[in-house]
């Protein structure tokens, strides 16, 4: 399949430097960076979330957690994870699993992790399991187009604690 057609469209309309990747197939973001050679840090994923009347998508590293809680915080408590069902209408030009985590192409509101600017390269599933965009992260940051961002992962094995 390689790249998402939508997404590919938008790459081109926003005249942004990238390069696409082949790599084995794999289920996960973890599994894609070690297939891809990529540290999972640098491999930004998409995770969908709902609340009944609207899509969030929240981009984060691979190799971080989502704390819903924060994005529930900002957001609203009912926020949830989409089911599978929920996502197949949306990416429709997607394997299920592989969403790129730009979610303006999908005309979906989308909140970004803080954590994404401490890499200068990032990477991102191109829309199948075996495809991958890199790019400077900058230029990610610049296709999210005025997206929300905050912290709100943390890494894999800790979680957030309160501030009092």
């Amino acid at each position: 399949m390689g790249i998402a057609i939508k997404l590919n469209d938008y790459l081109k309309a926003n005249e942004v430097q990238y390069e696409v990747m082949n790599h084995t197939h794999s289920g996960n973001s973890m599994q894609t960076a070690r297939a891809s050679n990529v540290p999972a840090r640098c491999l930004a994923k998409a995770v969908v979330l709902e609340d009944g009347t609207h899509t969030v998508m929240a981009v984060l590293p691979a190799s971080r957690r989502l704390e819903l809680r924060e994005l529930q915080a900002s957001s609203g408590p009912a926020l949830r994870f989409a089911t599978e069902a929920e996502l197949k209408g949306l990416f429709i030009d997607c394997e299920p699993g592989a969403v790129p985590p730009v979610g303006v192409v999908y005309g979906i509101e989308t909140i970004w992790d803080d954590s994404l600017l401490e890499q200068p390269d990032t990477y991102f599933e191109a829309g199948d399991h075996e495809t991958l965009v890199h790019m400077k992260t900058r230029d990610f940051i610049g296709l999210m187009k005025g997206a929300r961002h905050m912290a709100f992962s943390s890494r894999a094995g800790e979680e957030r604690r309160p501030l009092f």
